[in-house]
């Protein structure tokens, strides 16, 4: 047994109990505290990613009780790449002057902070879990901390709350369900020790009702179409550090969860289980979110909601590889579940700084944005081609495995579909791309406007070196990590 599995998690949750307390004096002071619990966090999930890659797979029996009566928190290569990612773009948030990022006067004494971080607690719970009733409690906390963190976009903000609560709530119910019907079946909630049960009783009605449940609650979690009503107006109406927590962590807990639990406790052959077509629904629900994610998209004027459906198509990418269920499309996925994190957080971002500056967010007021605050777009340039997939950032990868898993099982539908929504991606950007860089300064408020500061535009061009370095590197991660990683999941 080592520590090291629960490391990225205390500094997390410590400073949640910390920032609380002094952001009942000043928000801007519990930022500290943030950054310094998001930063201890990525050093223990980045050393724990070389360990686990080098070593294998690390546990850490909470309380001292052993599995299955005890819970296991567990470190792998595939908890570890998570819990990075999530520490990385926690610590990018917790640099954004707070104010853009959750829309509050400066000097207010706002618990956004310990939100926040509890937000990130939770997330890094549910990657590190080894149990199947902690996971959903670990989904609860971050769940819980979203809803908090939406209802700061105003009214609008906490009409959607509202409604991601109520639709979270019927999701957590149907995990949980799920869980129970599991339970019933094979008498623990430990995912190692359920995994050596399952394959015993693999026609058990139960054991097939419950997979059904849980699929279907992760899926609303994950915001995968038709599933994604909440989506829109929570990243939307929300503040653009929260919208950006939101699109490049929160979503990806439900897709996390998929992943460990198809691939870890129930194993690929139950994907196409005779009656429940868990491998076909992800791949036609996936490609249907992709087109009808990027057609929204393209309708919007509104650059916040843009990106909101912009996040459901790209959610489809990762439900489609999922759902192929072969190493190379399981690479697609883990490595868009990490492109998409980085892409989505900087747009994100670069919106914030855009109305900061400007108050602006309708995209055809954006004439001539580009002149006035290069530095600034420049960065937003970069993940934008990095969405549509240009070669040789780091979108560019993710679709290429997907591509190559889809032939590889000689499924051409979803190559096409994938090419063609490359196609969308770009229109919806071109519209942006148009505005800001080749069209005069037409608005007062835009030709007035300057560089956003320092802070932000740091935390956007940190985003976008982190989205050409991964492109660089993207060979090297799948061949040392993502790629054993997938070919053991799927065997």
């Amino acid at each position: 047994m080592s520590q090291l599995p629960i490391l990225p998690l205390l500094p997390l949750l410590f400073g949640a109990v910390l920032a609380m307390l002094i952001s009942l004096w000043r928000a801007e002071a519990a930022q500290v505290v943030a950054i310094l619990a998001t930063s201890l966090s990525l050093v223990f999930s980045v050393t724990g990613l070389i360990r686990v890659v080098n070593e294998g797979r690390l546990t850490y029996d909470l309380g001292g009780w052993p599995p299955p009566v005890g819970i296991e928190y567990v470190l792998d290569p595939l908890s570890a790449f998570m819990v990075t990612i999530v520490a990385f773009i926690g610590l990018m948030v917790s640099l954004y002057p707070v104010e853009v990022a959750f829309d509050i006067r400066p000097g207010r004494g706002m618990p956004v902070y310990a939100l926040a971080l509890l937000l990130l607690t939770g997330l890094t719970g549910v990657m590190l879990s080894g149990d199947l009733f902690h996971l959903f409690v670990m989904l609860e906390i971050y769940a819980i901390s979203t809803y908090g963190l939406v209802s700061l976009g105003g009214d609008r903000g906490t009409f959607a709350a509202f409604r991601y609560l109520l639709l979270g709530t019927v999701g957590s119910g149907l995990y949980l369900l799920g869980i129970g019907f599991l339970y019933f079946s094979t008498g623990t909630l430990n995912m190692a020790d359920m995994a050596a049960i399952l394959p015993g009783i693999a026609d058990s009605p139960s054991v097939l009702g419950g997979l059904g449940l849980i699929v279907i609650g992760l899926a609303l979690k994950m915001a995968l179409f038709p599933l994604h009503i909440w989506l829109p107006d929570a990243h939307s109406f929300s503040p653009p550090g929260v919208a950006a927590l939101l699109a490049a962590v929160q979503v990806k807990a439900g897709a996390y969860s998929l992943i460990r639990i198809l691939f870890d406790v129930f194993g690929p052959t139950y994907l196409g289980a005779e009656g429940l077509p868990v491998s076909t629904a992800l791949i036609w629900f996936g490609l249907a979110g992709v087109v009808v994610g990027s057609v929204l998209a393209i309708r919007q004027r509104d650059i916040k909601r843009m990106l909101a459906y912009s996040t459901v198509a790209q959610l489809g990418y990762i439900g489609v590889g999922i759902g192929l269920a072969t190493p190379l499309a399981l690479v697609g996925a883990l490595l868009h579940v990490l492109n998409h994190a980085l892409m989505k957080s900087a747009l994100f971002l670069v919106a914030g700084g855009i109305i900061q500056r400007t108050g602006l967010k309708a995209i055809p007021r954006f004439a001539g944005l580009g002149k006035r605050m290069p530095l600034t777009m420049f960065g937003f340039a970069i993940a934008a081609l990095s969405m549509v997939g240009i070669p040789p950032l780091a979108g560019f990868w993710s679709k290429f495995y997907l591509v190559l898993g889809a032939v590889e099982v000689g499924n051409w539908v979803v190559a096409v579909v994938i090419g063609a929504s490359s196609l969308l991606t770009l229109v919806y950007f071109l519209r942006l791309f148009e505005q800001i860089f080749v069209r005069e300064p037409e608005e007062a408020l835009v030709a007035e406007a300057t560089e956003p500061g320092s802070r932000i535009v740091g935390t956007v061009w940190t985003l976008a070196a982190a989205i050409v370095l991964v492109g660089a590197f993207t060979v090297v991660l799948v061949g040392d990590v993502l790629g054993p990683l997938a070919e053991r999941m799927v065997g």
